[in-house]
């Protein structure tokens, strides 16, 4: 057995992680379900998510056939909503062109929305013990220090490198090859997720200290190179907390789009709250100015003004977009944005909402 994947199955069946939510079981759904939400999230964070999806969506066929406000209600608050999306419609397909059963393999897998080569790798190994390559980003960093590859890991040439060693020290064929690919796979995961960290990697007990180059050159914390940083971007919005009897005035968002699907305040450009109400048919309303708060996406960050208005005669005017009146007692089961939630939330709590 290669002596790198050798390694790394030995530690991880001593050592590494055995009692996560989704572990110790070989059901594509559930993996492929936490795979998914462990995208960009903490596993901390992810576990009461994933429990409160499969109490409500025990099969990938009841999650098909849920409908999309109820998916996303459950997604508020994990973010990057582009995933609940393509989680549903993931399950859609595979209901209606798997019959409702997950692809046997991982290029069948990779076809269907939101899940890439290495996710749908990770899906198969665990499923199905199919030999097939990861590279996420705790096992990109795992492989530069560990090969000492230079280069920002997320171009395609330092990327291409490092798939090319990951279908390499795959562990062999063999009778006992699908318990040591599962073993592997989330050995590289343990590895990544706690020793080989970004800011303070525990080379002192790692498995494959003996042969990282890092270690023996003393750069870990100049491998994996750094992305160059760009400047973020800011804009600006403003938002209309309208009020009615204990109620909130809330907009279904565009999908695809920024918190695409999920129920969100009106929002308007520029600080002109009293005719932005206006535009809704708010009239007899007096607007207040609370204070501004900010909320960080992945590639800019958003700087939101909130108003509140006590609606007078009320008109709503119909433009299409889908609105409803929420009740405060509502609140925390809505698919609301979580900084739009927290707002509210806050508001109703220290009184300043009836």
């Amino acid at each position: 057995m290669d002596d790198f994947s050798d390694r790394i199955i030995d530690w991880q069946r001593r050592h590494g992680r055995h009692t996560l939510p989704w572990q110790n079981t070989h059901d594509p759904y559930r993996i492929w379900l936490s795979e998914i939400m462990l995208q960009q999230t903490q596993v901390a964070t992810v576990i009461p998510y994933y429990e409160r999806f499969l109490q409500r969506f025990p099969t990938i066929v009841d999650l098909a056939r849920a409908p999309e406000e109820d998916v996303m209600a459950l997604w508020a608050g994990l973010g990057y909503y582009s995933r609940a999306r393509n989680l549903h419609a993931c399950a859609r397909r595979v209901d209606t062109e798997w019959n409702g059963r997950f692809p046997p393999d991982a290029a069948a897998i990779a076809e269907l929305p939101g899940i890439g080569r290495s996710t749908a790798a990770a899906i198969a190994a665990f499923a199905y013990g199919e030999r097939s390559p990861i590279l996420d980003g705790n096992v990109k960093r795992v492989f530069a220090r560990y090969f000492g590859i230079e280069g920002d890991p997320t171009k395609r040439p330092v990327e291409m490198r490092m798939w090319a060693l990951a279908e390499t020290h795959l562990p062999p064929p063999g009778p006992d090859a699908a318990d040591a690919m599962r073993s592997y796979t989330q050995g590289l995961m343990d590895l990544g997720a706690t020793l080989c960290t970004r800011g303070n990697p525990d080379c002192g007990v790692c498995p494959v200290r003996a042969g990282c180059v890092a270690l023996r050159e003393a750069r870990q914390h100049e491998l994996p190179t750094p992305r160059e940083r760009k400047a973020v971007p800011e804009r600006r919005t403003g938002m209309l907390v309208i009020e009615k009897a204990g109620e909130i005035l809330l907009q279904r968002r565009p999908s695809p789009g920024i918190w695409g699907g999920l129920w969100s305040l009106p929002e308007f450009p520029g600080d002109d709250a009293a005719a932005a109400c206006l535009t809704l048919g708010v009239t007899a309303a007096a607007a207040a100015r609370l204070p501004t708060f900010s909320h960080g996406f992945t590639h800019f960050k958003l700087h939101i003004e909130p108003w509140h208005v006590q609606a007078g005669a009320l008109a709503l005017r119909d433009d299409g977009v889908p609105q409803i009146w929420l009740p405060a007692g509502e609140l925390e089961g809505a698919a609301l944005p979580a900084p739009v939630k927290k707002l509210l939330q806050g508001l109703f709590r220290r009184g300043e909402l009836l």
